[in-house]
C-alpha cells in the first residue's frame, strides 16, 4: 500500500511538472500586462468560478490585493464575485445559478474593467455567461481553463490553457499562475 502511495505521488508530480513546463509564458506576460494596466489606471478586476475555481478565484483576490502593493504604485482593484455567500446565494435563487456572475457584473462593473475566469473544463455555463455579459458591458476578458480550453478558450481577449487531463493538476497549475502574476505584479523580479 505505501510503495502504491509513493508511485502515485511521483508520478502525480512528474506530469504536474511537464504540464508546467508546457504553459505558455507569453501568455502569462500578456495577463501580466493587462494587469499592470488595470493597476496604473485604477480599472477593477472581478475574478469568479465554480468549486476549486471559485476557491482559486478568492485566492487570487486576497493575492491580488495584498501581496501586490508596493508603495510607489496604486493598489489593484480586485473583487472575488464567490466571496459574498449573501449576495451569490440571493442571485442563483432570484434568477438562477447560471446567471450568478453576470448578475453582479451588471451591479458591479465598468467598461474599461477586467474579468477573470476560471474554469477547469471552460464549460461551465455560469462562467460563460458572465462572460458573455462582460464582453457586452466592455470589459477585458481572460480565462484560465484546463483539458482542451473548452468554450471559455473561445470567448476571451486572452486565455491560458493548463493541458492536464487531471481536474487536480489544473487547479494546481492555476495557483502556481496566480502566485507568478502576484510575483510579477508586485515588481519581484527584481529582488528575486
Amino acid at each position: 500500500m505505501e510503495e502504491d502511495a509513493v508511485l502515485y505521488a511521483n508520478r502525480y508530480i512528474q506530469r504536474l511538472v511537464k504540464e508546467l513546463e508546457a504553459l505558455s509564458t507569453e501568455k502569462i506576460a500578456e495577463i501580466s500586462t493587462v494587469l499592470r494596466h488595470a493597476q496604473q489606471s485604477t480599472k477593477r478586476v472581478y475574478v469568479f468560478g465554480n468549486g476549486g475555481s471559485a476557491a482559486t478565484a478568492s485566492h487570487m483576490a486576497c493575492d491580488f490585493c495584498k501581496n501586490t502593493y508596493e508603495p510607489e504604485q496604486p493598489r489593484l482593484k480586485v473583487i472575488s464575485l464567490v466571496d459574498s455567500l449573501a449576495r451569490l446565494t440571493a442571485y442563483a435563487n432570484d434568477e438562477g445559478y447560471e446567471n450568478v456572475f453576470s448578475e453582479q457584473l451588471l451591479s458591479l462593473a465598468e467598461a474599461g474593467d477586467i474579468a477573470i475566469a476560471i474554469s477547469c473544463s471552460g464549460n461551465s455555463p455560469n462562467v460563460l455567461k458572465g462572460i458573455q455579459t462582460a464582453r457586452q458591458m466592455g470589459l477585458k476578458t481572460i480565462g484560465l481553463t484546463g483539458y482542451e480550453g473548452g468554450e471559455l478558450e473561445k470567448m476571451v481577449d486572452i486565455c491560458l490553457v493548463a493541458a492536464s487531463g487531471s481536474m487536480e493538476r489544473i487547479e494546481d497549475i492555476h495557483l502556481v499562475v496566480n502566485h507568478i502574476l502576484t510575483g510579477l505584479l508586485r515588481n519581484a523580479s527584481h529582488y528575486e
